[in-house]
């Protein structure tokens, strides 16, 4: 492993652009590759079986073109291929997703935590074990909202669809008031604005993305793997989409 490598980080589509960018804020000097695998999006529809062999498929790819760390910065990839890839390849570091739901749940006494992400990643044993950590420690309430992932790749991110959409799948676990909310997909904090609006500014939400970052940042600490010429790194912005205009959506919700 050379410090000079780039860091390859993967989705199914835009949403890792989410985690991109607090890698980037942490890590500024290092080379990036970014991937969103939109042709084959969504991923939170799919079977475990499927989604692990897209995403192995495209974590090969980054294996070969020399990147020195690979960061799943997709929720359902990392519960179905984050294993068995990290089997695959012991020589890469390989950073999967976690919802964040230990520090919502830490937040305060006995909280009523709603947890936000797809069908997939709800149903992966991996998230059934993080709820049984953390069942006696406060109220989780599972909540599915995999048609955000299709708003967010329009590019649509605070609309008034998209607002009556958030409004309809709340509706019933409002009923009853909630202390925090956990984004447990990484196309969401893109529509973070548009939830706080729903669910109202007492409500704190929380995301996994820094948490993923300073895994990284400490994994390539421990194999001195970190650049330090005080550069400023580049991205290289890659996706299996036809569409010439992708990539400039990628950018868009980067800079937002």
């Amino acid at each position: 492993m050379r410090k000079e490598q780039p860091i390859g980080v993967f989705d199914s589509g835009l949403g890792g652009v989410s985690v991109l960018r607090e890698i980037v804020s942490l890590l500024p000097a290092e080379d990036f590759i970014y991937f969103g695998d939109a042709a084959n999006a969504p991923y939170g529809e799919k079977t475990e079986r499927e989604i692990r062999a897209l995403t192995t498929a495209q974590i090969d790819r980054m294996a070969a073109a020399g990147v020195k760390a690979v960061v799943l910065a997709c929720n359902t990839a990392t519960s179905a291929a984050c294993a068995p890839l990290r089997r695959r390849y012991r020589q890469i570091p390989i950073i999967g997703m976690e919802p964040a739901l230990k520090p919502a749940i830490l937040s305060r006494e006995k909280p009523r935590v709603i947890v936000m992400a797809t069908h997939a990643t709800l149903k992966q044993k991996k998230f059934a074990r993080l709820m049984e950590r953390f069942k006696d420690a406060g109220e989780i309430v599972k909540l599915p909202c995999p048609e955000i992932v299709e708003f967010v790749e329009r590019g649509e991110t605070h609309s008034d669809a998209l607002l009556r959409y958030l409004r309809k799948r709340f509706a019933d676990v409002l009923q009853t008031p909630a202390d925090c909310v956990v984004l447990g997909c990484t196309h969401f904090p893109f529509v973070r604005d548009a939830i706080q609006e729903v669910v109202g500014q007492a409500v704190q939400i929380f995301d996994g993305a820094a948490g993923t970052a300073h895994e990284l940042k400490r994994r390539l600490q421990e194999v001195d793997a970190l650049r330090a010429d005080g550069g400023r790194g580049a991205i290289e912005w890659l996706s299996s989409s036809s569409d010439p205009r992708y990539i400039e959506r990628a950018k868009m919700l980067y800079a937002l």
